[in-house]
C-alpha cells in the first residue's frame, strides 16, 4: 500500500418498474442501472467538519482521483483525508495487507500528531479482498490509545448512494459516544451542518429553553455529545436510517419532524422539540419570528422567477423529498418527478404529507427510462448528478448539480435565500447567455 492522498459504474440490476403505496401515495419503484457517486464523497464535508479527525481511504488510485477532484484540494493545502492505495502485491498475497495498512498508519500519525480520529475507510476494491478493516481498527486503536480513537465504516459504491457515506461515518461513531446522565433530559441534532447553522441553531433552541443541545458529529472528536434514555434526537439529514437506528439502540428516541429546509421545514423541527420541551406557542412565535420574518424576505427576491417553473429530480443525495416540498410550497414550483435513491417511510412520513398530492414519486432507479420521462415532460430545470448534467444540457435542458445541495450550507431560517438561489441560478444564467 501507498500511504498516497468517478463515478463507479453504473450496477445492472432488473430492468423493472412497479408501482408501490407509501402510505397514500403511489410510488413508482425503479429497479434498472443507476448513477451515483460513491460514499467516499461524504468524506469532502465530514473531514471539514470533525477539525481533529483524518479520514484514511483503503483503496484504489481512482478511489484518490475521485476525493482529490470533487474536493478541489489546492496545491498548498494539506486536507484530513488520504488514499492507502491498494497496489499489485497486495492484491497478489505478495504483502501483508495488515502488516502494510499498520505501516502506513504508524507514518501518517508520526506526521500528524494532531490527529485524534481515524477512520479507516473502506472502499470497493478492499472489500473485493475481504480486508477486515473492523479488526484493524480495533488493533490499531489498541496501539495508538489513549492519544488516538481508530474507527472504520465502509464508503464503498455499492451502497445505496453517496449520502450513505455521512450515515455509516456517524453511525460507526454512535459506540463512542458517553453515557449520559440518566436523570437528565438532553436534544441531539444528528447530521453534518455547517459551523455557522450549528450556531444558529444553537441559539433559537438556548432562546427557546430546549436542552441542553449536542449535536453528532461535534466539531472535536473528544465532545461527542452523551446517549442515554432520557435523548431525544432530531434529523437534519435524511439520510440517516442506519445512525437513526444506532442511537434507538443505545435508548435515545427520534423526534418525528419535517426537515429544516426553508421557514414552514424550519419552523416545523424547532416546533418538534419545542413541543417535547413543552415551550409554549407566545414564547415559540417570539423567539422565531424575527428569523421567520427575514427568511420570508429572502425568498421573496427568487418568487418571482421561480413560480410555475417546472422541475424535475434525479434520484441521487436522498435530499430530494424535503427540497421538492420547499420548492413546491414556498417558492410555488410544480414538481414533475420526484425521484430518490431510496424513500425511508417513516423518516418522511411528514415530509410525504406536506408533498403536493399530484407529485410523481419514484424509489431507485432505471436511468433509461427515467431520462425518457425526462426529456418527454422538459422540465424547467433538472436536479441530478454530475454524470447526467452535460448530456442534459446537450439537450437543451436546464440543470442543477445535486451534489451543491450537500457542499452549501441550506438549512434553517438564515440560508432559505440561499438554497432558493440554488435553483435560481441557473435560470439567471441562461437569460444572460440569452441577451
Amino acid at each position: 500500500m501507498n500511504g498516497n492522498a468517478a463515478v463507479p459504474a453504473p450496477v445492472p440490476a432488473v430492468d423493472s418498474c412497479a408501482e408501490v403505496n407509501a402510505g397514500e401515495r403511489e410510488v413508482l419503484r425503479q429497479r434498472g442501472q443507476r448513477e451515483v457517486f460513491c460514499g467516499l464523497t461524504g468524506i469532502i464535508w465530514l473531514h471539514r467538519k470533525i477539525q481533529d479527525a483524518f479520514f484514511l481511504v483503503i483503496g484504489s488510485r481512482t478511489c484518490a482521483h475521485l476525493i482529490q477532484s470533487a474536493a478541489g484540494v489546492m496545491i498548498f493545502a494539506e486536507p484530513r483525508f488520504a488514499t492507502a492505495i491498494i497496489g499489485e502485491r497486495d492484491l497478489a498475497g505478495l504483502a501483508d495487507a495488515n502488516d502494510e495498512l499498520d505501516r502506513v498508519t504508524d507514518r501518517l500519525l508520526a506526521r500528524r500528531p494532531d490527529i485524534r480520529l481515524l477512520f479507516l475507510v473502506g472502499s470497493c476494491p478492499s472489500e473485493v479482498i475481504k480486508l477486515d478493516l473492523d479488526k484493524a481498527a480495533q488493533r490499531l486503536s489498541k496501539r495508538h490509545a489513549p492519544s488516538v480513537r481508530v474507527l472504520n465504516y465502509s464508503g464503498s459504491g455499492i451502497e445505496t448512494t453517496f449520502t450513505q457515506g455521512e450515515d455509516a461515518c456517524l453511525a460507526s461513531l454512535v459506540p463512542c459516544l458517553p453515557a449520559a446522565n440518566a436523570n437528565e433530559s438532553s436534544l441531539m441534532v444528528v447530521g453534518a451542518l455547517a459551523d455557522v447553522v450549528e450556531d444558529q441553531l444553537l441559539r433559537l433552541f438556548g432562546d427557546l429553553g430546549v436542552g441542553p443541545v449536542g449535536f453528532l458529529p461535534q466539531r472535536a472528536a473528544n465532545k461527542l455529545p452523551p446517549v442515554g434514555p432520557k435523548t431525544r434526537f432530531l434529523l437534519a439529514q435524511p439520510f440517516l436510517g442506519d445512525t437513526a437506528r444506532a442511537l434507538e439502540a443505545r435508548g435515545a428516541r427520534h423526534i418525528q419532524a419535517p426537515f429544516p429546509f426553508g421557514v414552514e421545514g424550519t419552523t416545523a423541527w424547532l416546533r418538534a422539540a419545542a413541543d417535547v420541551w413543552g415551550v409554549d406557542e407566545d414564547r415559540f412565535n417570539r423567539v422565531t419570528a424575527p428569523a421567520r420574518q427575514r427568511a420570508g424576505r429572502a425568498l421573496a427576491r427568487y418568487q418571482d422567477m421561480l413560480a410555475g417553473r417546472r422541475f424535475f429530480f434525479f434520484p441521487d443525495s436522498q435530499l430530494e423529498i424535503p427540497i421538492a416540498r420547499f420548492l413546491a410550497r414556498e417558492l410555488a414550483m410544480t414538481p414533475l418527478e420526484i425521484g430518490t435513491p431510496y424513500l425511508h417511510r417513516q423518516h418522511l412520513a411528514a415530509e410525504l404529507a406536506l408533498l403536493p398530492e399530484d407529485a410523481q414519486l419514484s424509489e431507485g432507479q432505471d436511468v433509461e427510462r427515467q431520462l425518457d420521462r425526462c426529456a418527454a415532460l422538459r422540465p424547467d430545470i433538472t436536479v441530478c448528478g454530475l454524470g447526467l448534467a452535460n448530456p442534459l444540457e446537450a439537450q437543451g435542458l436546464t440543470t442543477k448539480w445535486s451534489i451543491e445541495l450537500l457542499f452549501t450550507p441550506i438549512h434553517g431560517y438564515e440560508q432559505a435565500g440561499d438554497l432558493a438561489e440554488l435553483f435560481a441560478r441557473p435560470l439567471q444564467r441562461n437569460t444572460a447567455l440569452a441577451v
